[in-house]
């Protein structure tokens, strides 16, 4: 299964890309985060269903500093190929 959302709220500057990394990494999905100009945060991650799942309600808590107010999903072919380990996009 594949996720691609941009996630909106206060995600940058809390640590919000290396959570989710890490908890990507936990799950060992593929894919990348990357932070937005206009203040959100980008996600592209593959992985079975399962943990796809697990993992998207991890975005929606975020780490503690977070406030995350909308998770918007972008579509799964615009991310194109996903590689391991899942790594943050500077």
């Amino acid at each position: 299964m594949r996720l691609h959302v941009v996630v909106r709220g206060r995600v940058q500057g809390v640590g919000f890309r290396w959570f989710v990394r890490e908890a990507a990494r936990r799950r060992n999905l593929a894919g990348w985060v990357r932070n937005l100009q206009d203040g959100g945060v980008e996600i592209a991650a593959e992985g079975p269903d399962r943990e796809i799942g697990a993992f998207r309600s991890d975005i929606e808590r975020g780490p503690e500093g977070a406030s995350v107010a909308m998770v918007d999903e972008v579509g799964g072919a615009e991310a194109g190929e996903l590689h391991r380990p899942f790594s943050i996009i500077r």
